[in-house]
Order: C-alpha cells, then structure tokens, then sequence
C-alpha cells in the first residue's frame, strides 16, 4: 500500500472518530461537542494507525513467504 492511501485509510478513521465523538459531546453542550471531536479523532486515528499497520504486516509476511507472485501482488494492490 502507497504511502497516500495509507494515509488516506488512516484519515478516515480519524474522520470518522471526530464525527462520532462531535455527535456524543453535542448532546451535552457545545464545549463538551468540541473536546468529544478533538478526543474521538484522536481515538479515530490510533485505531487507523493500528488497523493499517496490521495490514500491512500481514501483505508483508505472505510476499516474504513466495505464497504469491509478483503479477499477483501487482494484481490485488491495483484492485484496491
């Protein structure tokens, strides 16, 4: 995985962390909607880094095995 979308998949998880905490914290009041957004994007963008970095180890460990070609591996990181 490209260095772009490795940080376009971690964005996402810090987008969607932001929102879901912004949402909770409205439900108190406004200042509570801004440190609820500020805590779940963070929370969003550990979880992001974590989940990429799992996947990232595992496409690593199964080239290292010779389990797929290299036409293969061009293959499934083009479908993406």
């Amino acid at each position: 995985m490209g260095r772009i979308r490795t940080a376009i998949s971690r964005a996402k998880y810090a987008a969607v962390g932001a929102a879901l905490g912004a949402a909770i914290g409205g439900l108190v009041n406004r200042n509570a909607a801004s440190t609820g957004g500020a805590l779940g994007g963070l929370a969003g963008a550990t979880i992001g880094e974590i989940r990429v970095g799992e996947c990232d180890l595992f496409g690593g460990l199964r080239s290292e095995d010779g389990a797929e070609s290299g036409d293969d591996a061009e293959a499934s990181d083009s479908t993406v």
